[in-house]
Formats: C-alpha cells, sequence, structure tokens
C-alpha cells in the first residue's frame, strides 16, 4: 500500500513509518491539515490514516475536502475521542472508518488492507507502469519485461513516486521531502538510493527507463522518448 499519515504527533508517525515500512508498504507523512491537503491534491494514495485533532485545519474539515473535491481514496480516522456522537460526525464527512488511539498497529493495517481491497473491488486493479516496468500497488510487486524485480523500502518509495510523476521530472528537494520529510540524512541519501533503484530496473535491461536531470531531479519515461 501506499499510505499517507496526516498526524501532527511525530513519535506516532515514527512509530508508524517503522512499522509499515518493515512491512513493505510505502508511507507519506503531512504534520497538519493543510500539507495534508496538498499532498492528497499532488499524489495518489491507496489510503489516507488521518488525525482527527490537527494544526490548521482539524481532520473532519480535511475529510470533508477531500469528499467535495471528488477525491475518493478510503479514509481511516485515528483519534481519542470514542463517543458515538464523534465517530458518526466523522462518517458523516466521508470517512470509511475510524480507530480510537490508543490503538494496535496490526490492527490498523488489518483496517487500511480492508479498505483497499474493498477500494479495489469497486474500481479495479490499478497498476502503475512505463514501457515494460510494471508496479502493483497492492502486492507491491515489481517486474520489468516479466522478471520479478526486488527493491529495498526507499527505492520501493522512490519508483512509486515516480511512476505516478511519470513522465514528468520530479525535483531532487521533492523526492526527500515525501521520503525523509524535514530530516534528510545527507546530501549524498538520495544518490545512494537512485544508485540501487537504477542497477536494479535498468542494469540488466536493454533500455533505461529511469533519467538523471541534471541540476533538477529525475524521471521515468518510456525508451526514446524526447529529453526533458
Amino acid at each position: 500500500m501506499h499510505i499517507l499519515v496526516i498526524e501532527d504527533n511525530p513519535d506516532l508517525v515514527a512509530n508508524l513509518y517503522d512499522f509499515f515500512e518493515a512491512r513493505g508498504h510505502v508511507v507519506d507523512a503531512a504534520y497538519n491539515g493543510t500539507s495534508g491537503l496538498d499532498f492528497a491534491g499532488r499524489n495518489a494514495y491507496d489510503a489516507i490514516v488521518l488525525d482527527l485533532m490537527l494544526p490548521n485545519v482539524d481532520g473532519l474539515d480535511v475529510c470533508r475536502s477531500l469528499r467535495e473535491g471528488g477525491n475518493s481514496v478510503p479514509v481511516l480516522m485515528l483519534t481519542a475521542r470514542d463517543t458515538l456522537e464523534d465517530k458518526l460526525e466523522g462518517f458523516s464527512c466521508g470517512a470509511d472508518d475510524y480507530l480510537v488511539k490508543p490503538f494496535a498497529l496490526q490492527e490498523l493495517e488489518a483496517r487500511l488492507l480492508s479498505l483497499v481491497r474493498r477500494a479495489r473491488g469497486e474500481q479495479g486493479r490499478r497498476r502503475l507502469s512505463v514501457g515494460d516496468l510494471v508496479f502493483d500497488p497492492d502486492t507491491l510487486r515489481v517486474e520489468r519485461a516479466g522478471r520479478a524485480i526486488s527493491l529495498p523500502p526507499i527505492p520501493l518509495k522512490i519508483l512509486s513516486i515516480l511512476l505516478q510523476q511519470s513522465p514528468r521530472v520530479v525535483p531532487r528537494h521533492e523526492i526527500e521531502r515525501r521520503i525523509w520529510g524535514d530530516d534528510c540524512p545527507d546530501s549524498d541519501a538520495l544518490r545512494a538510493h537512485m544508485h540501487v533503484l537504477r542497477m536494479s530496473i535498468d542494469k540488466p535491461f536493454d533500455a533505461p527507463l529511469l533519467r538523471t536531470v541534471h541540476g533538477i531531479g529525475y524521471q521515468l519515461v518510456e525508451p526514446g522518448a524526447p529529453s526533458g
């Protein structure tokens, strides 16, 4: 799954990152409602984990804005509020599920997988592809020319970002922000992960798909596509 977490508690976000990425999922995080809406508007997610109490724009307004804007991604609300009235208010704004803090991470994952399966059953399976490279967000399976490719979590997340944005050139700073937020390890971290990705999806094959646009960022394009 590609999950957007909109939550202002950095410790909880760190726990969610560690848990989900260790299990092969891809996670983006926004720490307030405004940023959450920006992420959701620019990227395709399988599910959104949404805190009810947020700075700037609260979770109810975030969910309401998503639905009014036509975004049907499954939303699971997290909150310390556990009254029936609170839950009904969340559902009335368009939430698909509701989990009260504190919660078990395994239960959160199970609920998200159920929501995603339900949504895909209604909408059909969505696969991302460029040329003969295919990524299935449901199973996290990557193939090129019918050959399975195994990727570590961060290169897998980079691949998902580039596939979603293809053929757009994705700036380095945008990739770094989506992976590490404001805590990018160092200036060479992204370059190292891009090398792993390139060696996995391009090196064993005749035609490269991953391009470096010097001074700007990276893009995934069909072989022979014009530069830029």
